[in-house]
């Protein structure tokens, strides 16, 4: 008896027939016919190919924020643990472009074809960088009133080092040392203590 079709199954099958052929011209039927299976056993699982795309996306975030997911059992300050996120996600987004650009290069249209797919990555990720400030708040190495707003613009003052438009730079022999230096900063910017100004400062 045929083992019965799972949406992972055809998951997985579309993942590679997008690696194959690109997002212009892989199509649904190229995804049965990778999978044996008639184009109509694909739109039980998914109504529309826009569907099984966005599917296919989220899946491949769903990844990337697992692999993402900060560690604190590594014996690092909590500073420590938010530069390694950041290299780590830098790295990640680097290689991609330049060891598998054509993969890459996919995934940024298919990224694009729906609004809410931007939207869900970024919160996701915006998140994940919030629990490791918000460790540091809890050990007093860090200093915010607003926890998700101070999130969001650590994400958006490294957006050069993960943000996809900015992929041509990262082959810059410079990049690294550009890097360090907005990470310290950030870092320097999340540590800094406001003090209340003395009773008639000037």
């Amino acid at each position: 008896m045929a083992e019965a079709l799972t949406s992972e199954a055809i998951l997985a099958a579309t993942e590679e027939v997008l690696r194959r052929y690109g997002p212009a011209k892989a199509t649904v039927v190229d995804v049965a016919k990778a999978l044996g299976v008639s184009h109509g056993s694909v739109y039980r699982h998914f109504a529309t190919k826009a569907a099984l795309r966005e599917a296919v996306t989220r899946r491949w975030l769903d990844a990337v924020h697992e692999q993402m997911t900060p560690r604190f059992d590594q014996g690092l300050t909590v500073a420590e643990t938010l530069k390694t996120w950041l290299q780590q996600l830098f790295e990640k987004k680097r290689h991609g472009h330049i060891e598998d650009p054509e993969l890459f290069a996919t995934f940024q249209v298919l990224v694009k074809e729906s609004k809410a797919i931007p939207e869900y990555h970024i919160r996701h990720m915006v998140g994940l960088v919030a629990r490791i400030i918000s460790a540091g708040v809890e050990t007093q190495e860090f200093v915010t009133d607003d926890v998700a707003a101070t999130a969001k613009a650590v994400w958006d003052a490294t957006e050069k080092f993960h943000h996809p438009a900015h992929a041509q730079e990262w082959g810059d022999p410079h990049i690294q040392d550009a890097f360090d230096a907005v990470v310290s900063l950030v870092i320097a910017g999340l540590r800094y203590n406001r003090t209340p100004s003395a009773a008639g400062d000037a």
